[in-house]
């Protein structure tokens, strides 16, 4: 099974968006993340559906948009249409789980549920038979350049058995403090997704970095 590098855009230099995604791409990027922020689910705010359709003009690789927002049913449309290929809705975020995915299925989108660390892999029983992809946070949401928690492994190892009692085929993207000392035993531990910002936009050489990062866990034969 192929691990998908996801290099998250809100490290990069928006002056020089284009050109920075072409180096990305060029190194061997699989999806590019796009970590939307309210300013009142978690304590920052980034940018919303104008971004992703900039990112949509100078890229055909899927966009990956999390949505660290409350209220997410309002913005579905918006970011499908401005070219969200997956869309990622927060369990802790979302009061009508069900509606929410179902809703971005409508719209033709992947539908994706994310885990703050201290959220249970419990807690996604109920709507695992619905989902394509589930992310787990390995840091505290809101900034990037965070240290990776050392409990998503753990995380990683039950969610991976969730998946596999229910049968289905879900993509499992592991998001904050990735990079080529920690995506070894994140790839080990069952995540094929791997969402990094600082270790590729803030590398000298951006194409470099992200072969760099899959070379960390070629040895592990899922490269």
């Amino acid at each position: 099974m192929k691990i998908r590098i996801a290099p998250s855009l809100l490290a990069s230099d928006f002056s020089r968006l284009a050109d920075q995604i072409a180096q990305a791409e060029g190194g061997g990027a699989d999806w590019f993340h796009l970590d939307v922020m309210d300013g009142h689910f978690v304590p920052n705010m980034t940018f919303g559906p104008l971004i992703v359709a900039a990112a949509r003009k100078s890229t055909k690789l899927p966009l990956d948009t999390h949505l660290m927002i409350e209220g997410a049913d309002g913005y579905l449309e918006a970011f499908r249409d401005a070219g969200a290929d997956h869309i990622i809705v927060h369990q802790e975020a979302c009061v009508h789980l069900n509606r929410t995915i179902a809703r971005i299925k409508e719209l033709g989108a992947q539908a994706g549920v994310a885990l703050n660390p201290a959220t249970p892999c419990s807690t996604l029983v109920e709507i695992i038979s619905e989902v394509d992809l589930i992310l787990l946070m390995s840091v505290n949401p809101g900034f990037g350049g965070q240290k990776f928690i050392e409990g998503t492994l753990r995380k990683l190892k039950e969610l991976r058995s969730m998946i596999s009692a229910a049968g289905r085929d879900i993509r499992v993207a592991v998001d904050g403090g990735i990079d080529a000392s920690t995506a070894p035993a994140v790839v080990s531990a069952g995540a094929d997704v791997l969402v990094a910002g600082t270790a590729i936009f803030r590398a000298p050489n951006i194409g470099q970095a992200v072969k760099d990062l899959r070379k960390s866990f070629a040895h592990l034969g899922s490269a």
